[in-house]
């Protein structure tokens, strides 16, 4: 076994010396022939290679794209402000304008939701800062306060046309649906100092009333429970990071207007009929009462009942992850 080793040995340090001096031409005797293919075979050649380079491509591509960071969970957007004619309101959705496609980067979508509740005290203390002197609404009457409560919900759709175009990029049209309500409720009432014990006189469709007594008191109420499209405007400017100022306007199409109602007390109330003044102590005067303020909520409903559009204004401040 070690003789053949040593043998191997000198085998493989004479060969390459004698393989090298040698002027024998390998090369020569050496021919490749190409296989004979038909053009069926050919073409099956041709097609497995097409589909290889192409599955390589696109598992290239996909390599990329997951290496990429993912966009789409980007976007989600939250917000609260103040909105005039719903209270303090708020958001939550999704608007992205990092994507790549032309319309994926300029939709968004919110839901909206806005209330007094949380600020029924703030909301009352300015409206009665506002009637605090009284507003005269005519006959000597005036409104010496009043309460508002409102609240809506909304599913919203934004375009934003110029996607992420400087300057006007943020700005967007908007369309969506609400449902809410406003109620408003006043005190009517007014005093004449100067007379004690007096009377104070006031006319309602063309028929004349008065207290005994320098005070009369009433309440008035509005009510509006409304619900439709909705269409409007606005922006979400950038202000540093993820920060915004947002603005919407817009006003909801809507076939319910505001209802109206009126209470007038009978305690010490007198009407003026056929020449004379008469207490509104039976039944029958007080069904006379009641027609002619029906007949002046009537004639004041026919107005409302044209205002089909209720105004949507909200201001604040929003952050887009």
């Amino acid at each position: 076994m070690k003789k053949l080793s040593i043998i191997a040995l000198l085998a493989a340090v004479v060969f390459p010396a004698f393989a090298t001096g040698s002027s024998v031409d390998v090369s020569a005797n050496v021919q490749f022939t190409e296989p004979k293919l038909t053009d069926a075979e050919r073409l099956k050649l041709k097609q497995e290679f097409k589909e290889e380079i192409k599955s390589e491509l696109k598992q290239e591509y996909a390599d990329v794209k997951h290496s990429e960071k993912i966009a789409f969970p980007n976007g989600v957007q939250i917000g609260a402000g103040i909105s005039l004619t719903g209270g303090l309101n708020g958001f939550v959705g999704y608007m992205n304008k990092d994507f790549d496609s032309f319309w994926a980067k300029r939709f968004g979508v919110r839901f909206d939701f806005a209330t007094t509740k949380p600020i029924k005290s703030l909301v009352n203390d300015f409206v009665d800062s506002i009637v605090d002197d009284g507003i005269d609404i005519g006959d000597n009457l005036t409104i010496d306060s009043a309460k508002i409560s409102a609240k809506h919900f909304a599913a919203l759709l934004d375009f934003y046309p110029f996607g992420d175009t400087w300057l006007l990029g943020p700005w967007r049209i908007t369309a969506g649906y609400y449902m809410g309500n406003m109620n408003a409720s006043a005190n009517i009432a007014a005093t004449v100092d100067e007379l004690e014990a007096g009377y104070h006189d006031f006319e309602l469709m063309d028929t004349k009333f008065r207290y005994l007594g320098n005070s009369v008191n009433g309440t008035a109420e509005f009510d509006w429970d409304y619900r439709g499209p909705y269409l409007g405007t606005g922006f979400d400017f950038g202000l540093f990071g993820g920060f915004k100022i947002y603005l919407d306007a817009g006003i909801v199409f809507t076939n319910k207007s505001a209802q109206l109602d009126l209470n007038v007390p009978f305690e010490n109330l007198e009407i003026y009929q056929d020449g004379a003044w008469k207490n509104v102590e039976s039944a029958n005067l007080q069904s006379v009462v009641d027609g002619v303020v029906a007949d002046t909520l009537r004639d004041a409903q026919s107005e409302l009942d044209d205002l089909k559009f209720y105004p949507i204004v909200k201001l604040g401040i929003m952050y887009r992850f």
